[in-house]
């Protein structure tokens, strides 16, 4: 018979698919010897057990729960319902990946009309017994019962303003029976149920709830976020309570063992005296720091520091854990590797290599490529910031610079997103059904909370700038205001400034500049250069995308547009005049001012690339994408090429196309008009030669030639380039050669890729046009489909941002195993969209390729994600 229950003692930290990251942490700590509270782990194979049965647990399941809760009773020396010493235990969610909020808990599960009392008379404390009654009440009555949040919370809100309490510390025992007697009418008025009395009926019921929970609309959209499997399930963690809310005396709090912002060293978090776990990250009261233990406690405070050094030394990571006084005596409630901000997640695996407790190999595959992306974005201009006021001051909780217009709820934060809007969302605290409105905001500000809350820990793991616990600010959710501290009123729709590396909020818009250099990702991907296997270069033609992409390291540009220096006034009215011109005359004037041009394009390129690769792709777009639209237009062309107006629509009605992007474009161009590309390659080889002559420099050119379908036609199409490379260099007498091949993008390209190789010296798949025919599906026009796709599971992902393995994929395979029979050594890379996505640089490590090209702010991604691929496989 399957195995489904496990205690703690019975597990270890290697069975997380099995017993969830909560849980197999758990176990690993109780072997440890470390004060864990005793319990056990109902497994994620139970919980998908559960929902394939049509969510319903099956019976051998609870049987094994009943069981495994007799042994942890004789353990404990509790017992459900005991008149003496009644058993309280909390259920909690824990899938392997952590999900900090997306999940149910429920704590105190066992107290009941009798053992309530039972609780009160034992530790002669009736107000920390009822307080533990009514956070039953309201989080069964959430969690299992769905009944709305507010309807408990307005309640509490009546008795401390009809008392004029300022904290829940305040209410006496008579308060928190009086609020017991209305929660429990609210449960049976909103589920026609009295609150159930049984423990074991309550902890199925919470069980069920929790394994339910898995498919909860937040929990699903954090899995879409952060790409985690669906089915996976969550395991749930049933463990003895240990109460912070007994007193003074008790307390509870949320630790990192480093500054999970910044990386540096130390123990930083924050705790509450006199309360439960769910007050710290719920964010309703402001917590204290860490270091304030060591004056009220110190000897708790200093048995905390060795078991934090303990368990990063064990798991080798910045540790957060989540930790109980009751009395004065410490437990540890959870570890787990911590959510961290990039900046931070650099800085760590470098400290960990440096001081020998990582392998550089380690730490390349400990941070994320996307890790990267926060790290290069703009910064506020200093000197325009110090002309700017803070109307408001809170905790940096997750750095970045950021602008935007004031939101404060998700479905509107959502919608003003869709608009082209830029959203801050104020929240006086988030929740995790706020998650919809956090993943689309470009910063995130609440008025409640410290750096653990649960604004803080999802904002530092999506990498979006967030302040919190500003309590400078008065948010009014229900009124979308927010007064500052100056006596200012924001409204929603207001711009406003965010800076979470400071925590101050400004009124308006302030200007950003780029990032400052980062050390210690410089020197990650220094390692991961020594580890991988494909290189990384730039899709890039302009000047500044060129300098980008080297600062980057990149070691070449993969992919130079040449269709976008044609748009210029000048250059498209000589490109209009090449296309319509009636006589040779005109036609090769117009191609003598385009050569030019092009020479003066070129040797800017070839200037900034010096002697590093670089792939020009001759002109591809459709040629009516030059033509002239507007009267004014047609009416110049007319006047320059001395023809009436009649003749150009003419001209102009023969040449439109019904679909342009299947149509006269590409090579195709070369066959109906070879001039065009004979003019670019000359341009391109005088422009290198020149270069060589003048400076030294041996410019590696590589043409391309894109859109082949056949090899015939890129044979054709090849002669024509190559005669004109060695015209211009028989005359120079300059001793230069360059490579010409060609973009692989059709699906019948793939399948001849052998017979197209004979006639290539290079390959580059151009993954947009190669998945948009495969498809079928028009790449401007999927964006309108493409999400209900996603939604309903049709798609995994939008495959022109992550390739198609299974369809598009394999028609490259099918490519690169054809090319290579005829040519083993052919360089072979890829330079669409895709080239820049980790999931896709996997797969094109695996097949093969020799390097990816990708847009310039994507190429540190591309190289990290080249190592990882190289060491995973």
């Amino acid at each position: 018979m399957k195995k489904f229950v496990y205690q703690f003692s019975e597990g270890k930290k290697e069975q997380a698919d099995l017993l969830g990251g909560k849980g197999s942490n758990l176990a690993e700590m109780s072997n440890l010897g470390l004060p864990v509270p005793h319990g056990f782990t109902i497994t994620t194979e139970a919980c998908v057990d559960y929902i394939h049965r049509g969510f319903v647990l099956q019976e051998e399941i609870k049987k094994q729960i009943l069981i495994t809760l007799e042994k942890m009773e004789q353990i404990t020396g509790r017992r459900f319902s005991d008149e003496k010493n009644p058993l309280l235990v909390s259920v909690r969610s824990g899938a392997k990946f952590s999900m900090p909020g997306m999940m149910d808990t429920i704590l105190n599960l066992g107290l009941n009309d009798f053992t309530v009392d039972v609780l009160a008379k034992k530790t002669k404390n009736p107000v920390f017994a009822y307080d533990c009654y009514r956070r039953l009440l309201q989080m069964f009555g959430e969690v299992v019962s769905q009944i709305p949040k507010n309807r408990f919370e307005d309640q509490l809100e009546y008795v401390k303003k009809k008392n004029s309490y300022m904290s829940d510390t305040e209410l006496t025992a008579a308060d928190w029976q009086y609020l017991v007697k209305i929660f429990k009418e609210i449960y049976l008025h909103e589920t026609g149920k009295e609150f159930p009395q049984d423990p074991k009926e309550q902890l199925f019921l919470a069980i069920e709830a929790v394994f339910m929970s898995w498919m909860n609309p937040r929990a699903k959209v954090y899995r879409s976020l952060h790409h985690i499997s669906e089915k996976l399930g969550t395991a749930v963690n049933i463990q003895e309570m240990v109460f912070g809310n007994t007193g003074e005396n008790s307390g509870t709090g949320v630790a990192f063992s480093r500054n999970p912002a910044t990386g540096e060293k130390g123990l930083f978090g924050e705790f509450l005296m006199n309360a439960q776990g769910e007050d710290v990250v719920a964010g309703v009261r402001t917590p204290r720091n860490i270091t304030e233990l060591e004056v009220l406690m110190p000897e708790v405070y200093k048995e905390f520091l060795g078991i934090v050094a303990k368990l990063e030394a064990h798991y080798k990571d910045m540790q957060d854990i989540e930790f109980t006084i009751e009395n004065k005596k410490l437990f540890i409630l959870q570890t787990r590797n911590g959510k961290r901000t990039p900046k931070a997640a650099f800085k760590i695996v470098v400290d960990l290599v440096e001081s020998g407790v990582l392998t550089k190999e380690e730490a390349i595959m400990r941070v994320q490529p996307e890790m990267i992306a926060p790290l290069l974005h703009p910064v506020f201009d200093e000197e325009i910031l110090k002309q700017h006021i803070a109307i408001g001051e809170g905790l940096p909780a997750s750095p970045g610079s950021t602008s935007g217009q004031i939101y404060f709820h998700a479905a509107e934060a959502t919608l003003a997103k869709a608009r082209g809007e830029r959203v801050i969302l104020f929240r006086k605290e988030t929740s995790p059904d706020d998650i919809e409105g956090m993943v689309i905001s470009e910063a995130i500000v609440t008025s409640r909370g410290g750096m653990t809350s649960h604004a803080a820990v999802v904002a530092r793991g999506m990498g979006v700038c967030c302040v919190v616990g500003c309590e400078e600010l008065l948010i009014n959710e229900e009124a979308k205001t927010v007064h500052t501290k100056f006596g200012e009123v924001l409204n929603e729709g207001d711009l406003v400034s965010i800076d979470g590396s400071s925590g101050k909020i400004y009124l308006g818009e302030i200007p950003t500049e780029e990032a400052s250099e980062n050390k210690n990702l410089k020197t990650v991907l220094g390692w991961a250069d020594t580890c991988s296997r494909m290189k990384v270069r730039a899709n890039a033609e302009t000047a500044k995308d060129i300098a980008a992409a080297f600062s980057f390291d990149a070691v070449g540009i993969g992919l130079a547009r040449t269709e976008h220096m044609f748009f210029g006034e000048e250059r498209i009215l000589n490109m209009r005049k090449l296309i319509l011109a009636t006589d040779e005359r005109e036609r090769n004037k117009a191609l003598a001012t385009l050569k030019e041009i092009q020479k003066g394009d070129f040797l800017e390129i070839f200037a900034l690339t010096q002697e590093k690769p670089v792939t020009v792709r001759l002109l591809d777009p459709p040629l009516h994408e030059f033509l002239p639209k507007t009267d004014v237009e047609i009416e110049v062309l007319a006047r320059e090429l001395s023809l009436s107006e009649v003749e150009i629509r003419e001209r102009i009605d023969a040449l439109e196309e019904v679909n342009p992007m299947l149509g006269h474009r590409g090579c195709r161009l070369a066959v109906t008009f070879p001039e065009i590309y004979i003019m670019q390659t000359k341009a391109i080889v005088e422009s290198a030669l020149a270069l060589k002559v003048q400076q030294g420099i041996n410019t590696k050119v590589e043409i391309m030639i894109p859109l082949t379908v056949e090899a015939r036609e890129l044979a054709f199409v090849k002669e024509q380039v190559e005669e004109a490379i060695t015209e211009v260099v028989e005359n120079s007498k300059v001793d230069w050669s360059c490579k010409v091949g060609t973009m692989i993008e059709i699906p019948r390209a793939c399948l001849t890729a052998d017979e197209i190789a004979q006639h290539a010296e290079f390959f580059s798949f151009g993954t947009n046009d190669l998945t948009q025919m495969t498809f079928g599906f028009s790449r401007d026009d999927a964006g309108k489909f493409i999400g209900a796709y996603l939604d309903k599971k049709l798609l995994k992902n939008d495959p022109f941002q992550t390739l198609d393995t299974v369809g598009v994929g394999e028609l490259i395979r099918v490519a690169i195993d054809k090319a290579r029979t005829v040519k083993p050594a052919m360089k072979l890379g890829v330079c669409g969209e895709t080239g820049g996505d980790p999931e896709s640089i996997h797969f094109y490590h695996e097949v093969g390729l020799d390097y990816v090209s990708c847009s310039p702010y994507r190429v540190p991604i591309a190289r990290l994600a080249c190592a990882q691929a190289n060491l995973k496989k």
